[in-house]
Formats: structure tokens, sequence, C-alpha cells
């Protein structure tokens, strides 16, 4: 695998690992299956490529995708808290008009961004990194939003995020506006896979109304892959795992198509990775109780 290749493949890992943050907010923090990712993810792509078609200043782009992914994700939360619709359908019906809302958004299919002022043409005008300008990009911004969302989640208010996912009612008894944090949670993470889905449409000189489809399974397969491989002993270690999963995630598909295999299996594939990692824990503690696997004689404890 050429050199050209592994970077590559690093620069996508790290941008999609932002996009896995947020997916970890609402699947594992907040206990809540959220579909609406894979309209934001197009959202925030559609919003950069747009802004910066037309001449807005790329950084700016940016945060504003971040702040439209957060509109999405509070209304996916309003559906659910204020009318009562169950999480994987006010995901879905938010996905669902996302899909008109992104192709009002671009006004087409898709736009090209070749030739156009983006965040990695600028980054890679700082002297004596060009060759690595976006690699160093995304790790700077990566380990930035890791940091926040973990300073956030050991503050109060992110410890009643986290309550609000573990044991619902017991922090409702204790006067938290339960409903508020399923909305300030599902616009955080929306938000955090709309920055993702801008860097992505940057990076790839193109936003396209169905590049969002599946951005779900995706997020899902890293959680789980981090979470399998690395732990989730603490709030820090966990964000490191889904961070090393959106990465790892990438490296296999990555290796896949080294393999020969076709880019239209790549579902499949994808499938398959999330059937492995989620069959994985359950097999590990059927082997566990059956005394016919150890911790000492190999394999992670």
């Amino acid at each position: 695998m050429s050199w050209q290749v592994v970077s590559g493949t690093l620069e996508l890992g790290l941008m999609y690992a932002i996009m896995v943050i947020g997916v970890y907010l609402t699947f594992r923090v907040l206990n809540y299956a959220d579909l609406s990712v894979d309209g934001s993810f197009t959202l925030g792509a559609a919003i950069a490529a747009t802004l910066i078609f037309r001449g807005y200043n790329p950084w700016l782009s940016v945060i504003i995708a971040f702040f439209g992914g957060c509109l999405a994700g509070i209304f996916t939360g309003v559906l659910h808290t204020k009318f009562n619709i169950t999480p994987l359908l006010s995901g879905i019906l938010t996905m669902t008009a996302l899909y008109s809302v992104n192709l009002r958004v671009m006004g087409q299919p898709n736009i090209s961004l070749l030739g156009t002022r983006t965040i990695i043409t600028d980054f890679a005008k700082i002297p004596y990194i060009e060759n690595y300008s976006t690699l160093i990009l995304c790790l700077v911004t990566l380990i930035i939003i890791g940091l926040i969302i973990y300073r956030f989640l050991l503050t109060e208010f992110g410890l009643a995020l986290r309550a609000t996912g573990d044991n619902e009612l017991m922090i409702k008894s204790q006067g938290v506006n339960t409903d508020l944090m399923k909305i300030i949670g599902l616009a955080l993470s929306n938000g955090l896979v709309a920055f993702a889905g801008s860097y992505v449409a940057q990076y790839q000189q193109f936003a396209d109304a169905s590049m969002g489809i599946g951005i779900i399974i995706a997020g899902l397969a890293s959680v789980i892959i981090g979470e399998v491989l690395i732990g989730t002993s603490s709030v820090g270690r966990t964000i490191v795992a889904v961070v090393c999963g959106g990465v790892i995630y990438r490296i296999i598909i990555a290796i896949v198509l080294q393999l020969g295999l076709a880019p239209t299996d790549l579902k499949l594939i994808t499938a398959f990775i999330v059937i492995v990692a989620l069959v994985t824990p359950s097999m590990k503690n059927k082997f566990l109780a059956n005394g016919l696997w150890s911790p000492r004689k190999g394999g992670a404890p």
C-alpha cells in the first residue's frame, strides 16, 4: 500500500472520526438511536459547498455548517420530546426531510469545489508542512474537538446529559429537564456530524445529495470497534476509543479496496463489519462464562 493511499486513509479516517464522536453522543451517552445523522452529514457538506462556491470564507462556512446541523438535531429532539414521536421514527422523519432540504440548499444534485478556496488549500499554504497539511489540520481539529467534548461531559451539565441516557427517571426526579437534555444532546451530535460533512466535502472537492447515505452504519461500526478494542472504563478512554474506531474503520475499508473488491460492495462490507463488532462482545462473554477463554491467556481484559 503506497504512502499516498495510507495518508489519504488517515486523513479521511480523522475527518470521519469527528462524525463518530457525534454518533457516540447520541448512541451511547443519550442512549438514543438517531438516524437523522445521514441527513445532517450531507447538510453540513451542502451548506459548506454552497457558501464556498458563492465565494464565502471557507472557515466561516464550516462554522455555519455546524449550526445547520445543530438545527437538524433540534428538530429531531422537538419531534421526540414535544410530540412524543419515538426516537427511531423522529430520526427517520428528519433524515427524509433533510434530503429535500439539502437539494434546496445546493440548488442541484451536486456541487464541484475544484479550483475554489477551501480550508484544505488555506492550510496547505503554511510553510514546511505542505505535504502533511491536511493530515495535521484534521489531527489538530480532532484533538481540539475531543478535548472540548471530554471537558463538557465532565461538567455538571455533561453529567446531567449522561445521566439522562443512563437513567432518565432518576435524573428527572432530581429536577433535571430531560427533554432539554435530549434536545441539546441531539443538537450537539448533529452539529458535529455536519461539521465532519463540511470537512469531507472540501477534502473531496465536491458535495453530493446522496453522500450521507449509510453514515449512521459507519458511525455505529466505528463506535463499537473502538469500544471492543480499547474499552470504556472512563470518559476519556471512551472518546479515544471511538476516535480510534473511526480511523480503524477507514483503514479496514481501504484494505478491502486494495484487495480488489469493487466499490459497490462497500455497503455489504460495512454491514459485515458492524455484525462482527456487535457479535464479538457477546461471544467473548460466552467464552468467559464457559471457561473457554481467559484474559490471562490472550485478548484484552
